[in-house]
């Protein structure tokens, strides 16, 4: 069975999303079919149907969840003392080409954001930054093209 990497606060975050859909989630759309069945012929009743379908939503996410938290492999990235890039650091990157700072945490598939600066492990970014240290330069082929970024600093917390 393969083990998913995960931060810590990831881990903690999926966790918090499991128990809000099984104690809040699930009874609110079993209350929602409920009401909806009320309302007589299941066959013609939209409201039904979108409850189900919510409902199916939830299952799934639930199941999921289950299985991505119980082959968690959580590592606390504050637990890295090195300059060295690896999973879960924080990395300050200058792009070659613009100037522009960015930075990036690298975490696990499961919990990869990129509107909250979180990039996967897997992605061609993390790979190229994966080992290099402070004043190295990471290449990538983007789907724009070849990119260039130098590393500016290295964090973990």
């Amino acid at each position: 069975m393969d083990k998913f990497p995960l931060t810590k606060n990831g881990f903690i975050e999926l966790e918090a999303e499991l128990k809000r859909l099984k104690s809040e989630d699930r009874p609110n759309v079993i209350a929602a079919i409920a009401e909806a069945r009320s309302h007589g012929d299941l066959s013609e009743n939209a409201e039904y149907s979108a409850a189900k379908e919510k409902q199916s939503f939830i299952e799934g996410r639930i199941q999921e969840l289950e299985a991505v938290i119980s082959r968690a492999q959580v590592i606390d990235p504050a637990q890295n003392k090195s300059g060295v890039i690896r999973f879960g650091a924080t990395v300050v990157l200058a792009d070659e080409d613009t100037d522009e700072e960015k930075q990036y945490q690298i975490v696990g598939d499961y919990e990869a954001d990129i509107e909250k600066n979180r990039i996967s492990l897997s992605s061609p970014l993390a790979k190229a930054l994966i080992g290099k240290e402070t004043g190295d330069v990471a290449e990538y082929m983007a789907p724009g093209g070849k990119k260039s970024f130098e590393v500016l600093d290295v964090i973990y917390k």
